[in-house]
């Protein structure tokens, strides 16, 4: 008789990550109950944490080049990051942003079931989190400054597409998911990818 593997569930492994996790943002804010975000490259999904406790998890699409920090390389920064700017705060539903402006668009579910989500590029929908890097010379700083990257926690209109790594660097939500998650966070709140 051969012995029983165990595996973790998906939620165990979640909270392991949490925990391996929380020490990196300690230094940011003694406070125990801090919130903060992290970002499971590997699960393709967000947690929404009050210090060590899940309040919230959500499917997300990270970069199909994978983690990578670098200027054009397409790929999801990882580390220590903190959102710099809320932008979209009492936009409709759907509004299009570019450069972090509104363009005075608006996207529609119908577009994707007519299958014209591709058609359109990838399009900055709803709401935005703006992420500063906190890590000098790895997210932060000359060549892979994720703020001068222009790394955001985005709506899309390739919804279809979220849990699986498509995006070209940038965290996409469902935009109702975008929506909830923005009036949950603030300047300054933490967010670890990993």
């Amino acid at each position: 008789m051969g012995m029983r593997k165990t595996h973790k569930s998906p939620d165990a492994r979640l909270e392991e990550l949490v925990r391996k996790q929380r020490a990196r943002i300690s230094p940011l804010d003694s406070q125990a109950d801090q919130r903060w975000l992290l970002v499971d490259v590997a699960g393709q999904r967000l947690a929404l944490v009050e210090g060590e406790r899940i309040i919230l998890v959500k499917p997300v699409s990270t970069a199909r080049a994978g983690i990578d920090c670098r200027q054009d390389s397409g790929g999801t920064p990882d580390g220590l990051h903190r959102i710099a700017r809320k932008i979209g705060d009492n936009e409709e539903w759907g509004t299009e942003f570019s450069s972090r402006r509104p363009t005075g668009r608006r996207w529609s579910p119908d577009e994707l079931q007519r299958g014209e989500a591709d058609d359109q590029g990838d399009l900055i929908l709803t709401r935005i989190l703006t992420l500063e890097g906190l890590d000098p010379g790895h997210n932060q700083g000359p060549g892979v400054d994720s703020l001068e990257r222009y790394i955001y926690i985005h709506g899309t209109n390739h919804e279809k597409q979220i849990g699986a790594p498509v995006s070209h660097g940038c965290i996409r939500l469902t935009n109702d998911d975008v929506m909830e998650l923005f009036e949950k966070m603030e300047p300054g709140d933490p967010v670890v990818i990993v």
